[in-house]
Parts: structure tokens; C-alpha cells; sequence
């Protein structure tokens, strides 16, 4: 407990504030000492930063791409064009005798999909517009219900050799529909087969046995090994389909996920209790579009084209208070159809089979196709009701066509009543034939699968046959993107030395100490940040880790590289004109001399792009890049055992273990200052105590001696 000046009347705390603000300047000079070294340590941080966004760039230097960068030239665009990466050699090619362009096959059915005065949606369900449809053939669609599986395959699903895959949940499996199913593994497509077809035949490649057992596990038999984390997925057909949803007092109707639906088999109310107990069950039946109660009282009505149930006010839907949990379940099953395509292309053969729920729009298949591995691209033109196929490869890749022309029906072949019945391509026109481009390239006669193939690093674009004269193609050094290439590098040299410099010659003002707590109270914002940048700065003037780096960097760039990929006219930065300043102040910043620099790219572009990138084992060996990597790695090293980073713990760097130093100092010292200002206060308590005491006594005699 203080005492503070009741019987002196003395400003006691006025007083000690007074002779602590004395003793406090031992503790304000740790604490300037403490924030020095923090600003050291980020000014450190941020060379180092700059050293690394520099030994970035040093890294892209590295790459032939910055050195090698060729042009073409065509004697005719019109006809023949062409592209080079980095690695194209310095060349020409002479391309002549263009006798046939390569092309992709491509069949446009005969007749519009829809009869004639009729009109068709591409965007709505293809079996709910049946009777606008040409062919109505009721082959075309058959009633079951579409399902699909997915697995990855892992350890637990397949056997150990990689061939057998285990499904699980595939019941009620119309396994009559077998060869309709698709199996696709990472979205390439295979043969669904039974075992009873393969015999004692070996299994090939594209084809899959599925067996399916009475508990609903599904086992694929594949020719070859499937990897780990491969993506299988199964789309099968099964006798129907049971989907359930949870009803509130606001369902006011239930989506079912297929339409085009031919007969609702069983429609069941399930009500439980919150802990799963059963409390009532009601069935439901559908005559017509009709949804009825045990009673035959109408209850809702089902849409049968879109799959939609819709509820009336007389459907028991649970009260808004309900303790319980109403699940409707309904079994159905619903029209579908199915077709299959096989093509030829550069990965091999190709199979997929197509699903399709009625419910579906043509826009929808049509995506299905487009976006499967079969290779192929269909369109719909809505104007003439007629679609055309496309292979999405150029070239003849059916290989046992025997002819070479690419029109055997095994190159794009469709198999199916939807695709060749109802779309109409079982007597569909082949109107251009997939073949290869024929030419003659520097007088050797080839062939090519596309107009446009790479050879040696060079992408060549046929654009149209010709045969009268050859056309040549040239390939020589962009000069000015090399060129720009090694301005810009030198560019970020000369900021980041610049930058450097700067912090070296920076004076140090020791008028300016970091500004202690009182102080700070006696300036403004904008006073406190003037002064601050004068007290941070000179901190690394004359830093011999930073002068090192900038030295290591000129010996760096003066130093000839012996190589004996580097030609001796051009073994040295000067010599293809890259000279440091005249003004030494700038700390050995380079400049260009444009012409000469140009001139060594066109003349001997291997040895200037050696004479930076170039491999060694000695540093005379090294190009100047390979240098100043190292030499900037090595300082990076220096400056974080120095300042660390900002994920660094203090006791791994110098300044961190100085800082922490100060820290236990200043720690000290607030210890010793609060025992010093405690002893103060006991002192005048003391004080004030004893002079209680002498006014009490005093007051005592006086009472005494007056009465």
C-alpha cells in the first residue's frame, strides 16, 4: 500500500515519477539499440528478397528458350506455312508434290429426323416428341430403367493381378440387355460380353466380361491389367428403379430423376419415428396419370413424360408439428433406347456404347457423343432436321481397309436402331472420305495423318495441293527476341545493383536515434514518420557482405568463360558488347552496345548463349550465369545466417541471437527499475509515517498543555 503525501503534502508520486524518468534512460537506450537491429534484420530480409527474385530470373536465364528462338519463312503463305520451337535447327525444307490433303471422314444423313409439316426440339425429351418423328419403328426404344456405377479402383475392389474389378449394388440387372451396357475405364469405352460368348477364346483387348450374382455384386473381367485410381464407371440396365425423397408439410411434389415413364409398379408411404421405429405405412397406386390412396381417392397425378409427381390437398403430408419422418418410395420403369460406335484413330480402335433415357433431349446425346473417347463429333442442323458425323481426326487410320481409302464402314461405323434408324444413318452418304496428306518433303514422297505434323522441332500447315513447284520453308535465328531477351536480363542486373549500391552509400545520421516513448508523444504521425526514416537510414552503409555480392557479380561478368563451346571472339561480355559504365558511382552497371550484341546473335548464336548458360566444372568453365547463380546463392546463404527470414527463430541467426540478447537486458532492467521505484515508495512512506507520528504527538502536547 502507497502512501502518497497525506501528512507531508508533498506530490509523492509527482516526485518518483520524477527521479524514475532519470533512471529510465539506461532502459530507453536498450530499447533504441533493440528497434536498430529489428530495422538491420528487415533491410537484411529485404536484400535477400531482391537477391531472390534475381537468382529467379538467373534461373530462367538457364533456359535454352531465352537463346534459341527461331523464325520461319514460307515462299508462299497461301500454301504452305510453318512454326519452330527452340530446339528446330538452323534449316530449310523443300515441300513439294502436295497430291491430297489430309481430311476427316465425314457421313450426313439423306432425310430430315422429323416428318414433314411436323416440327422438332432438340432441347426437349426425344421420346415424348415420338409422334413427330420420321421413323417410329418401336424397336427403336424398350423399357427397363438406366443405372450407373462408379469406382475407383483400389486394392479392396480389384484382384491382384489388375484384371477383375468388383461392383457392388447392381441388382435387379437386366442381364438380357447385356450388350447395351457401358463400361469405361478413365473414359475409354469397352465391349460389354458374357462369358458364354468368349468361350474358350482369349478376351480382346476392347472387350469386357460383366458377370452379375443374385446379391448384386458385379464383377468385371478385363484382357488386361486395369491401374490403381482408375476411374470406372458402369451405365447398365436394370428391370426398374426405386427412388425415394423425404416429405415436409410444403412438399408439394416429388422430381423423379427419368421420365419418359411407362408404368409406376409400387408407390409406398413410410412414416418412423425419430428414433426409426416404424409407425404407418400407406400404399399408393397410378391408373393413368392418377395417383390414388388405398381407397381410391385421387391424391396427386404423375406426369409421365417429365417424371413428375404432383400432390393434392389430400395427400397425406406430415402436419408442421410432426414428432415423425414421411419417406415416399417409388418403382418404376421407364423407355430407353441404345446405340453403339466404333472408329479407327491414331490411339487405336475405339468403342463406346450410348445409353439413352427418353426423358433425354437430342442436344443431350448429341453431347454425349462429342465427349466421349469414340472420337467423333455429331451435328444437328435444326433448319434441314438432318445431322452429319465427323471424325475428330484427320487421316486413314483403318488400317485394314484394303483399298487405303478410308471407306470401309469399320473407319466410323454406327451399330443401333436409335442412331441408324431413327437418326438415319444407316444409309447416310460418306460425303468426304478420311485420308491421309500426300506430299513429297526435300524429295523424299511421304505421308502425313494431319495437314499440320512436326518434324524436328518444326510444325509445318499444308493449306492446299499444289504440284506445279516446290515450296520452301527456312528456318533461321529471331534475332531480336534473343536480343530483347538479354537486355532485359541485363535491365534487372543493373536495378538490383542499383538498389544495392544505394543501401552501401546511404549516409547515417546519428542525430537521429529511434524516437523513445515520450518522444513519440510530443510528435505528430507525419513528424514521427519523418524522423523515422532518417533514424533507419545508413544501417548497412559500407555492409561488406552487400559490397562482397557486388563484387563477386563484376568479377562475375568480366571474367572470360573458357569453354570449348564458346568461340575466343566471343568468350567475353565485352566482346559482344556488354561493357560496364564509365561512372564508377553506379557500382558496375552494364550497357549495351545494340549493334554489336545483335551482330554476335547472328554470327555465332551458339557461342553467346554458351557464353551465359554454358556448363562447367570450374567457374573459367561456367557461363556467366551459372556464376552469378552461385554467387548470389551463396550471399543469399551469408545474409539468412546473418538476418534469417521471416520464418526463422531468433537463436538461428546473429542479429536474432543479438536481438534476443537485448531483449533479456531490457527484461533486466524493467526489473531493476520496478525494485528501484517499490524502494522509492517505501522511502516516502516511510517518510510520511514518521511524520504522522511527529503531528500526532504534536498535537497530543498541545491538547495536553492547554488544558
Amino acid at each position: 500500500m502507497r502512501i502518497s503525501g497525506l501528512a507531508s503534502g508533498m506530490d509523492i508520486d509527482s516526485m518518483v515519477s520524477q527521479l524514475m524518468k532519470a533512471q529510465s534512460m539506461g532502459l530507453d537506450k536498450l530499447k533504441q539499440k533493440k528497434q536498430i537491429l529489428e530495422w538491420q534484420r528487415d533491410d537484411y530480409r529485404s536484400m535477400n528478397t531482391l537477391l531472390l527474385d534475381f537468382r529467379s530470373q538467373l534461373t530462367q536465364m538457364k533456359l535454352t528458350t531465352n537463346y534459341r528462338s527461331r523464325q520461319t519463312t514460307s515462299t508462299n503463305d497461301a500454301r504452305l506455312t510453318a512454326t519452330a520451337s527452340s530446339a528446330a535447327s538452323i534449316s530449310s525444307y523443300t515441300i513439294s508434290n502436295v497430291t491430297q490433303l489430309a481430311s476427316a471422314e465425314t457421313r450426313v444423313t439423306d432425310n430430315p429426323i422429323y416428318k414433314l409439316g411436323s416440327t422438332f426440339d432438340a432441347a426437349k425429351g426425344i421420346y415424348g416428341q415420338n409422334s413427330s418423328l420420321k421413323d417410329t419403328d418401336p424397336s427403336v426404344w424398350k423399357v427397363g430403367a438406366i443405372l450407373s456405377s462408379s469406382v475407383n479402383t483400389s486394392s479392396d475392389n480389384m484382384s491382384a493381378d489388375g484384371k477383375s474389378i468388383t461392383i457392388e449394388n447392381m441388382k435387379n440387372v437386366d442381364i438380357d440387355q447385356l450388350h447395351s451396357f457401358s463400361v469405361q475405364v478413365n473414359g475409354i469405352g469397352y465391349k460389354v460380353v458374357s462369358q458364354e460368348e468368349v468361350g474358350a477364346r482369349p478376351l480382346e483387348d476392347d472387350e469386357v466380361i460383366l458377370q452379375v450374382t443374385d446379391d448384386g455384386k458385379g464383377t468385371l473381367q478385363f484382357a488386361n491389367s486395369i491401374a490403381k485410381d482408375s476411374a470406372v464407371k458402369i451405365d447398365y440396365v436394370a428391370e426398374n428403379r426405386t427412388e425415394s425423397s423425404t416429405l415436409t408439410k410444403d412438399t408439394m411434389a416429388m422430381q423423379l430423376s427419368q421420365g419418359a415413364i411407362n408404368s409406376i409398379t409400387d408407390v409406398t408411404l413410410n412414416v418412423i419415428d425419430k428414433d426409426g421405429k416404424a409407425v404407418d405405412t400407406k400404399k399408393f397406386t397410378v391408373e393413368g396419370t392418377v395417383l390414388k390412396d388405398a381407397n381410391g381417392k385421387e391424391v396427386g397425378t404423375v406426369a409421365m413424360d417429365t417424371g413428375i409427381i404432383t400432390f393434392n390437398k389430400d395427400f397425406p403430408l406430415p402436419a408442421e408439428d410432426a414428432d415423425t419422418i414421411s419417406t415416399l418410395s417409388v418403382t418404376y420403369d421407364h423407355q430407353y433406347t441404345d446405340f453403339s460406335m466404333d472408329t479407327s484413330t491414331s490411339n487405336g480402335e475405339r468403342h463406346a456404347n450410348f445409353l439413352i433415357s427418353g426423358s433425354e433431349s437430342l442436344n443431350s446425346v448429341i453431347s454425349k457423343i462429342n465427349n466421349s473417347s469414340v472420337g467423333a463429333t455429331m451435328f444437328y442442323d435444326s433448319f434441314t432436321g438432318k445431322f452429319s458425323l465427323t471424325r475428330s481426326e484427320t487421316g486413314n487410320f483403318n488400317t485394314s481397309n484394303p483399298d487405303g481409302n478410308g471407306n470401309d464402314a469399320n473407319e466410323m461405323a454406327t451399330s443401333g436402331d436409335f442412331i441408324n434408324k431413327l437418326l438415319g444413318f444407316d444409309n447416310s452418304d460418306i460425303t468426304v472420305k478420311g485420308q491421309n496428306a500426300k506430299l513429297s518433303i526435300n524429295g523424299l514422297e511421304t505421308e502425313r495423318t494431319s495437314n499440320t505434323f512436326e518434324m524436328n522441332g518444326v510444325t509445318f500447315t499444308i493449306k492446299q495441293t499444289f504440284s506445279d513447284h516446290a515450296e520452301s520453308i527456312s528456318i533461321s535465328n529471331n534475332t531480336d527476341t534473343i536480343f530483347n531477351n538479354i537486355k532485359d536480363f541485363v535491365t534487372k542486373y543493373n536495378d538490383l545493383i542499383g538498389k544495392i549500391q544505394s543501401k552501401i552509400d546511404e549516409d547515417r545520421d546519428r542525430d537521429y536515434a529511434p524516437l523513445t516513448d515520450d518522444q513519440r508523444e510530443q510528435l505528430s504521425d507525419t513528424q514521427q514518420e519523418q524522423w523515422e526514416d532518417k533514424a533507419k537510414s545508413g544501417l548497412l552503409k559500407n555492409d561488406s557482405t552487400l559490397s562482397s555480392v557486388l563484387y563477386g557479380m563484376r568479377s562475375n561478368f568480366s571474367q572470360s568463360v573458357m569453354n570449348d563451346k564458346v568461340s575466343s571472339v566471343f568468350n567475353q561480355l565485352s566482346k559482344i558488347g556488354i561493357t560496364t559504365t564509365a561512372n564508377y558511382l553506379e557500382g558496375g552497371k552494364l550497357e549495351i552496345d545494340e549493334a554489336a550484341l545483335k551482330k554476335a546473335i547472328e554470327t555465332d548464336p551458339d557461342s553467346v548463349e554458351n557464353l551465359f548458360r554454358g556448363d562447367g566444372v570450374t567457374s573459367d568453365q561456367k557461363g556467366i550465369v551459372q556464376r552469378l547463380y552461385d554467387t548470389v546463392s551463396n550471399t543469399m546463404d551469408t545474409l539468412k545466417l546473418k538476418a534469417g527470414n521471416a520464418n526463422s527463430v531468433n537463436d538461428t541467426f546473429t542479429l536474432g541471437k543479438q536481438l534476443d540478447s537485448v531483449g533479456d537486458q531490457i527484461d533486466a532492467f524493467e526489473d531493476k527499475l520496478t525494485q528501484m521505484e517499490d524502494r522509492y515508495y517505501s522511502q516516502f512512506t516511510a517518510m510520511e509515517q514518521a511524520i504522522q507520528q511527529f503531528n500526532s504527538q504534536s498535537a497530543y502536547l498541545s491538547n495536553y498543555f492547554s488544558s
